[in-house]
């Protein structure tokens, strides 16, 4: 139990936290990417995946409720040290210069909330399907294909048809992959990875794999605004 304690009451251990979180959750966007990439496989492919997920509630659920938990300690930990920091240093520097400091590394906090706003909404759309917030008109809960499941590709196409809806999700994953090219850096430094040796090589992953990411990611609502799976809108 004071293991425990102490872990959340030092600096040091709130680092931990916020670094395993965001290890996690690194995972799980890994994860998500191989599982939405599936569109490219076809209607089938991505609605058999969904129906699969959708119809195992007794895993999809303690995984959702684990990953909220995930985020809300990431949170925690970060608004922590951000004000640790603060009250370490409570007179701003007259002239400052962030000399070796990435864009990205400064603005960790204003991006991750943003990210969270982006999170929020991106739930209310594609997973509780609210039909006030996807732009379209059209109800996604009713979309089923001849098999008789959730029609997820019908959705996809849908709903990224939308210009607006497709330009903040491209913008979203924008901030969160800015946001992935330094957490995952701080995160390997964190958890004691990073040296003279690695340090550099660990860097370039971090700004590669989210480099990587982003394309993955915004090549659906690309592929969709240049017409891929018109054929679901017949």
């Amino acid at each position: 139990m004071n293991i425990l304690t102490n872990i959340f009451r030092s600096s040091l251990g709130k680092k931990y936290v916020m670094a395993i979180s965001g290890l996690i959750m690194f995972l799980f966007v890994i994860a998500h990417l191989a599982g939405n990439l599936q569109i490219f496989l076809g209607a089938e492919a991505i609605n058999r995946y969904g129906h699969f997920l959708q119809s195992n509630p007794e895993l999809i659920w303690p995984a959702r409720l684990f990953l909220l938990l995930m985020l809300v300690l990431h949170i925690w930990a970060a608004v922590k040290l951000s004000l640790e920091n603060k009250a370490a240093r409570p007179v701003g520097y007259a002239s400052w210069q962030p000399a070796g400091a990435t864009y990205a590394s400064r603005t960790m906090l204003l991006s991750g909330i943003i990210i969270f706003i982006f999170i929020v909404y991106h739930i209310l759309h594609f997973t509780v399907q609210s039909e006030y917030l996807n732009l379209t008109h059209r109800n996604f809960v009713d979309f089923e294909d001849p098999a008789k499941r959730h029609d997820i590709f019908k959705m996809m196409v849908v709903g990224f048809g939308n210009p607006w809806v497709s330009g903040f999700y491209i913008l979203g994953m924008a901030l969160l992959c800015l946001h992935l090219s330094h957490g995952v850096s701080s995160m390997f430094q964190s958890l004691g990875w990073k040296n003279e040796a690695w340090g550099p090589f660990l860097d370039k992953v971090a700004r590669y794999g989210a480099l990587l990411i982003f394309l993955g990611y915004i090549s659906i609502p690309v592929a969709i605004l240049a017409g891929y799976g018109k054929e679901a809108l017949k």
